[in-house]
Formats: structure tokens, sequence, C-alpha cells
């Protein structure tokens, strides 16, 4: 009797450097083994160099996981270019206008590439060599304007790092459940088409989007997660501890530490065990 290779996923926590007790929680994941990838935001406020020495010394000791940029051009963060346009209060854009008018093509993609480009500088100058993978902030590098911009900027700056795109590959009667997912999907679509052009590589297979505003079982959203992902697959999520910076910067605050919580548990252990599923590059 033959037995099945375990899967290989992408379990990818975001926003490593948005707060202090984001990155303590990102980084006990992955000391224990329970996370394989995390992408560092530097226009954060929590990335300063203690905080990227101690992500480093936690990343010696789980081999498979992988530094990655987390690239930002929504509010309230601001940009590393002085001359980045349009601004709201010398921030980025809120998510909501930004997609508005990514879609009405109003951006000028040079300023978005040359900010782009600066922050995986910035990344390069911090950690002494180039992202592993670069992702977006709120899915930016997919929307349109942006996309060609976050290809241009990855081709010249990363040449071997692997981009995200946050498409599911399901059947469309599998998808119209939900509406934020439906939406990655479609953008996902002309991503993925333009990375294969540029001779970027992605991820086959995504997950981790869900209904952050109510309360969810994490257990269950994460055994829906691994059904049907493919072998190289990313799942993202967002552990953390949460604290006045965090607070202060983003909505996401409770559901931070159920994830933390569950990630860190025998139950997420048990889960990949049922599901066949590694965290092993």
């Amino acid at each position: 009797m033959t037995v099945d290779a375990p899967r290989r996923i992408w379990l990818c926590a975001d926003d490593y450097g948005i707060s202090p007790g984001v990155n303590k929680g990102i980084r006990e994941l992955i000391e224990q083994g329970r996370l394989n990838a995390t992408s560092v935001m530097v226009v954060g406020p929590a990335i300063g160099r203690d905080e990227i020495a101690a992500l480093q010394d936690a990343v010696a000791k789980n081999a498979s996981c992988a530094i990655g940029l987390h690239a930002t051009l929504t509010a309230p963060f601001h940009p590393v270019t002085m001359h980045y346009r349009p601004l709201r209060d010398e921030q980025f854009l809120p998510l909501g206008h930004m997609l508005r008018n990514s879609l009405l093509r109003r951006f000028d993609p040079e300023m978005i590439r040359a900010e782009l480009a600066a922050q995986i500088a910035t990344f390069i100058t911090l950690f002494g060599r180039p992202p592993a993978y670069v992702d977006g902030h709120q899915h930016v590098q997919i929307f349109p304007q942006v996309r060609d911009a976050f290809l241009t900027a990855v081709k010249a700056g990363a040449p071997q790092a692997w981009v995200r795109q946050s498409g599911r590959l399901q059947k469309l009667s599998q998808r119209l459940d939900k509406p934020k997912a439906l939406l990655l999907d479609t953008l996902s679509a002309s991503f993925r088409k333009r990375a294969t052009r540029a001779g970027v590589s992605f991820n086959p297979g995504f997950a981790g989007a869900y209904d952050f505003a109510g309360v969810s079982d994490f257990g269950v959203l994460m055994a829906g997660f691994l059904q049907g992902l493919p072998d190289g697959g990313l799942i993202m999520c967002h552990p953390g501890y949460v604290d006045d910076i965090l607070v202060s910067l983003d909505p996401f605050t409770d559901q931070r530490a159920r994830e933390l919580a569950y990630l860190g548990s025998d139950d997420f252990a048990r889960l990949l065990d049922a599901q066949q599923v590694t965290l092993a590059r």
C-alpha cells in the first residue's frame, strides 16, 4: 500500500512590524514550528533593530521559515518615498479609496513602482538580503495599476522572490458565497496572468480570507482553508498579542489573539496530521 506524501504549504503570518505584541506572537509561533513564513511591514512602527534581530533569532531556530516583504500602500501608514502621492493627512489613502482609485485608473504607476522599490530596498537594508517573497498589505498587490508596478519592482529589486496571488482555485459555483473572497479571486486572475508573463513565480493556491468583523471559530476556519489547498498553496494568518499600538492602528485585534491561541495549540498540530499537511519547505 502506498502512502501519499504530505502536502507542503506556506502558513504565513502577515504584519510583522505593526506592533510589539504582534511581533512577539509571530516569533513564538515560528520557534514552535507553527509558521513557516512571515511578512515584514517595513513602514510599521515596530520595526527597529531589536525587533529585526529577534525575528532573525527566531528564524534561526526554524530552518523552514521564510521572511518576506509585506508591501504597504494603505493608511494609516506613511510612505518611504518623499514624493509619493496622493496622500491623506500625510498617510497613504484608506483601503476603500485605494481600491476605487485603482479601478478608475487615477494613480501614477511610476509613483507606485518607486515606493515599492524603496520598500524592497529598506527590507534589504534591514535584513542584509532581499525578501524571499513579496506580498501586499490588504491585498494591494493585485489591484489594477498597482499590480504591474508591483511586479516590475519585485523583478528588479528581488529577482529570486516569489509573489502572493490571493485567489482560490475552486469552481465558480463553489466561490459565490463569500463576496470578499470572490473579489480577490477576480483581481488575482489578472495578477496571475501578468506574473506569468513577467516570469515571476507565485503560490498555486490561496486561503485565509474571512470576515474579520465576526466572531469565528478559527479552528473550523483553518480546517476549511486546508480543504482542497494544493501542494505549495498558501494560507495567510494574522496572529499576535494585542497591545496599545495595535489598537491605535488596526481594528483587527481580538481575532489576532484567537488565531495566536489556536495556532499554538495541540488542536492545530492534530489538524495538520489529520490533513497530511506539513509546514516544511
